[in-house]
Order: C-alpha cells, then sequence, then structure tokens
C-alpha cells in the first residue's frame, strides 16, 4: 500500500469534500431538470429558464473553486489530490455543457427541439441522477458493488446516448433543407453528446477511486 493512502486511512480527514461534491452532483440535477422546458414548444419565459440554468451553473463554478482552495489549503484529503482534481473537474464540464446547449438554443432561436434531442436530454437526465447516487457512495468504500453499479450504468447510457445522436445527425442531414438550421442543430447536438461523454468520464474517475480505495 502507498505511504498517502495509509495516511488517509490513519489520519482524519476533511469531510467537506464530500459535501461538495454532492452539491456539484445536485446542480447538475437541477439544471439537467430544467434543460427540457426549452427544448419544448411551451408558452414560457425562455430567459427566465436560461437564468435559472445560468445561475446553477455560476453555482457550479463556485464549488469548484472551493474544492480547488480546499485542496490548498488541507494537509489530509480523503483520497488522492489528483482523483479530487479530476472529478471537480469532470463535474464542472458537464455543467458547462448543459448551459452552453440552454445558451445556444435561446441565442439561436430555436422554437423547438427534435424528438432525438429531448431524447439526448433524458439519457443525460438519467446520467447525472446515477452520478449524484455514486457521489453520496464515495464517503464509504467497503461496500464497492452498489457504486460499481452505478458507474457501469452511466457508462452504458453513454451507448444509448452515442446511438441516439448518429441517428439524430443522420436524420437531420436527411430531412433539413435549410443548411443554417442544420449547423444551428447540429451544434447542440453535438454540445449535449459531449455532456454524456463528460458525464462518462466523471464515472470512470469514481471508478478509479473504486479501484484504488475498494
Amino acid at each position: 500500500m502507498r505511504l498517502d493512502h495509509l495516511i488517509q486511512i490513519l489520519l482524519p480527514h476533511d469531510e467537506k469534500f464530500y459535501t461538495f461534491f454532492e452539491e456539484s452532483a445536485q446542480n447538475l440535477v437541477n439544471a439537467a431538470t430544467i434543460l427540457p422546458d426549452l427544448l419544448r414548444a411551451k408558452d414560457i419565459d425562455r430567459d427566465l429558464v436560461l437564468n435559472k440554468i445560468h445561475d446553477l451553473e455560476h453555482g457550479g463554478d463556485s464549488v469548484t473553486h472551493k474544492i480547488y482552495g480546499e485542496l490548498n489549503s488541507t494537509f489530509v484529503t480523503p483520497f488522492d489530490r489528483e482523483d479530487i482534481h479530476l472529478l471537480a473537474s469532470a463535474l464542472d464540464d458537464i455543467m458547462d455543457y448543459i448551459d452552453g446547449c440552454a445558451s445556444r438554443f435561446v441565442l439561436y432561436k430555436i422554437r423547438e427541439g427534435p424528438p432525438t434531442m429531448l431524447k439526448l436530454v433524458e439519457i443525460m437526465q438519467k446520467q447525472v441522477l446515477e452520478l449524484r447516487r455514486g457521489v453520496s457512495m464515495l464517503r464509504d468504500f467497503r461496500d464497492a458493488a452498489p457504486l460499481q453499479k452505478v458507474l457501469e450504468t452511466v457508462n452504458e447510457y453513454e451507448n444509448d446516448a452515442d446511438t441516439v445522436f448518429e441517428h439524430a445527425i443522420a436524420e437531420l442531414f436527411e430531412r433539413e433543407k435549410d443548411a443554417i438550421q442544420i449547423m444551428k442543430l447540429k451544434e447542440i447536438y453535438v454540445m449535449l453528446e459531449t455532456a454524456t461523454d463528460k458525464c462518462e468520464d466523471a464515472a470512470n474517475v469514481m471508478e478509479s477511486l473504486l479501484i484504488k480505495h475498494g
């Protein structure tokens, strides 16, 4: 066993990191939950919804900076500093792509997202719900099976997202005749698919933690 791992086990460590990760994951769930409101043709104040997502993104940035600050001031961390940094960054990346999708949907004045776009959002929603569950399990690695199942599920959803994305782009090129609209929608599709990739990245970091500490 590496000396730093032994120190982490034997010495008391700062619990704030767990709380920060849980807060970051909850932010993702909140943002992913309201994102479909922008994609559906509803009589709503889209700027209001967009501002809510912006606020959540700013909140996520704040949590990420707190994590980085704690890394600089905490002697004993619950797990490797590099892994803490990687997980914080991965969760922050997901929020950035959710925020980017929302911004472009409003700025590009898209009235309604295609069904396949909503399907991608639904997959991402499922991923972030699983990530929230997984993050809550980081406090105790003694029972590894439930966390491993969560991480496998996140990866399975990412595979589903790849399939939906491929069909969505093919359908877009086949049915849409307006080249500018194709460019707008494709950019949003790419950002959504990248968000699902980032969910998988976060799951991979947690799987690495599980291997090291489980």
